[in-house]
């Protein structure tokens, strides 16, 4: 199936992905990020008020995208490693498969550093950014599906906590998989890590303040294990679609830094270790990071944009 359009089961008949590249807008892309980095979300600290309320809003904008809980709940509630109260946010949408690896990750940490000696750390490119994209890209399928195309394969959207305390919500996912606590509303059975296909981590996408080449802000990074990770899927829907981004399979050319960035201290760590095929997206770190000036203001929504199709497109031709 093509990324650029899908014939609906049946009817003969051609739905176009412009469809859903209507939903991916700047605005909206800019709304979901001055929300999550608003002084009311407080920095997302795991644990605190402002956590609470943005994990509150992720739920509601799941709901709203056509997600079903994956269990009874949006919410999958842990102890992080500080003993604060973390909280994973997960939705599903369900596809036709019935046979073979039938679920795909697609995840984003959602907590940060929260208020520091008096100063919020509003993380709008780390990782409002990552939120962001899931989100829209969770509405792009939802679009997609309100015109009648079918997927084969499920998709499991979710909100991490807790990446600043050593994963916590990651390896609470993994072990939620391991026991069988997460079930597809569909059919009511068990998802476990057999039956996931891939993990898909978007961490930090809305930047252009650290370009692969000079003078090109068209850019983003794809790290996974060769051919595991689809990357001449990627390059066709980039060629495809126009898209004209500047795409690197490594960290900034560094073997030291992809194997720290995609092995060590990023959310698809616990997934690779568990063997599942890990793919992590991501414009970089910026002098910005962790810092109060990581803020709304700093990120470039047109390119944003361009990062969420490319990776919708690449998606929708896994499914």
């Amino acid at each position: 199936m093509s990324a650029a359009a899908g014939k609906a089961a049946g009817k003969g008949y051609v739905i176009s992905a412009r469809n859903a590249v209507s939903v991916a807008t700047e605005e909206t892309l800019r709304e979901s990020v001055e929300f999550l980095t608003d002084p009311i979300a407080g920095g997302r600290a795991t644990g605190s008020m402002g956590s609470t309320m943005a994990g509150w809003w992720i739920a509601r904008r799941m709901e709203h995208a056509g997600l079903v809980p994956a269990g009874d709940s949006f919410y999958h509630g842990f102890k992080a490693s500080n003993g604060a109260k973390g909280m994973n946010i997960m939705g599903i949408l369900p596809g036709k498969g019935s046979s073979g690896k039938q679920y795909i990750i697609v995840a984003a940490h959602y907590d940060h550093l929260g208020e520091l000696g008096g100063s919020l750390y509003p993380g709008a490119d780390s990782n409002a950014s990552g939120v962001a994209a899931m989100l829209t890209v969770a509405d792009m399928f939802r679009k997609m599906n309100s015109l009648g195309r079918e997927y084969h394969k499920s998709i499991l959207f979710v909100a991490l906590d807790a990446k600043t305390l050593n994963l916590g919500g990651a390896v609470r996912l993994l072990n939620e998989l391991r026991s069988g606590t997460v079930t597809d509303p569909s059919t009511g059975k068990a998802i476990t890590p057999d039956d996931i296909e891939m993990m898909v981590n978007i961490d930090q996408v809305g930047s252009t303040l650290s370009p692969l080449h000079p003078g090109n802000k068209d850019y983003i990074m794809m790290l996974s294990e060769g051919p595991g990770g689809r990357r001449d899927n990627l390059l066709a829907v980039n060629r495809k679609e126009r898209l004209g981004m500047d795409i690197s399979f490594s960290y900034y050319g560094s073997r030291d830094f992809t194997n720290l960035f995609y092995r060590r201290v990023s959310d698809q760590k616990p997934f690779l270790e568990a063997g599942i095929t890990s793919v992590m997206f991501t414009s970089g770190i910026t002098m910005l990071n962790n810092k109060p000036g990581d803020s709304v203001e700093t990120l470039d929504f047109p390119v944003f944009r361009k990062r969420v199709i490319l990776i919708f497109h690449w998606l929708s031709g896994i499914l």
